[in-house]
């Protein structure tokens, strides 16, 4: 796969998403001599992935043989303050600028850049570590239709990729998507732990829980049908499925617990935007 922009890609921050994000671009044909990363103690594993393809882990990255064609900023939101404004200096009449930062806005970036930046803000989840993640973008006014096509490209490294227009919309796609893998990682614990008192053992408990949420999750991802007729397709009328969702989906339960927690979610990703 070709990445059509000139110059390096600057990875600020090689944690954990940077580090996925990194490895996925390089499985897709992005050529390692052709990023620099800026972290100055990324964790092991993410070390080994730099090592192993000859690229150094910089303390801080003060000038570039040309400006950056990408600039992936994956630091910690609390660390941006501290971090962009050195990095946005690096940046050219080219460049975009590429944020997975939680909470972190367009105009957070911007103040700090020229007026005609490209911003793109992307909202990952970290299934992108098994390149099964989904990541929903916002752009900025200066973002070409050629800039989308390449921050497309790049977020497609670790899964699916998807657009909306309206940026207020990524406080429920933080609460959604972002937020979700540990809704249906509690949802594995909470079956695992209702196993146990049934009386199975430990072992099976955690074994049936772990390839029931993995495997309806693959199935979901496999079917034409959605995730409403997938259930209607276990549940038989009178049936043990039918009596367990009738204490799910009462009043109270499951749908409505779900749905204030992602409530909840959006209210905090607000808050932490401010």
């Amino acid at each position: 796969m070709s990445f059509s922009f000139d110059g390096p890609l600057l990875l600020v921050g090689a944690g954990k998403m940077g580090g996925a994000l990194l490895e996925g671009l390089i499985a897709r044909g992005l050529d390692p001599s052709r990023v620099r990363v800026q972290d100055p103690s990324p964790p092991d594993d993410v070390a080994a992935i730099l090592a192993r393809h000859g690229i150094a882990a910089e303390a801080g990255v003060e000038s570039l043989a040309s400006p950056p064609g990408v600039i992936l900023v994956a630091v910690k939101p609390q660390m941006m303050d501290a971090v962009f404004p050195a990095v946005a200096a690096l940046a050219g009449p080219d460049t975009i600028v590429v944020s997975i930062a939680a909470g972190r806005t367009l105009a957070s970036f911007e103040a700090h850049l020229a007026p005609a930046a490209a911003v793109v803000r992307a909202m990952p989840n970290t299934p992108a570590a098994v390149g099964r993640g989904i990541t929903v973008c916002v752009a900025n006014g200066n973002v070409t239709p050629a800039g989308r096509a390449i921050c497309e490209a790049l977020m497609s490294a670790v899964g699916e990729v998807a657009w909306v227009e309206d940026e207020a919309l990524m406080d429920a796609v933080t609460a959604v998507s972002g937020s979700g893998p540990a809704y249906v990682f509690l949802l594995a614990e909470a079956l695992q732990k209702a196993a146990i008192s049934a009386g199975l053992d430990e072992a099976l408990a955690r074994q049936l829980a772990r390839a029931t949420v993995s495997g309806a999750g693959e199935l979901l991802a496999q079917s034409d049908l959605d995730a409403a007729q997938l259930r209607r397709n276990v549940t038989s009328p009178g049936g043990t499925t039918a009596a367990a969702l009738d204490v799910l989906m009462a009043k109270g339960g499951m749908e409505d617990s779900l749905r204030e927690a992602v409530m909840s979610a959006v209210v905090r990703s607000r808050e932490l935007a401010k």
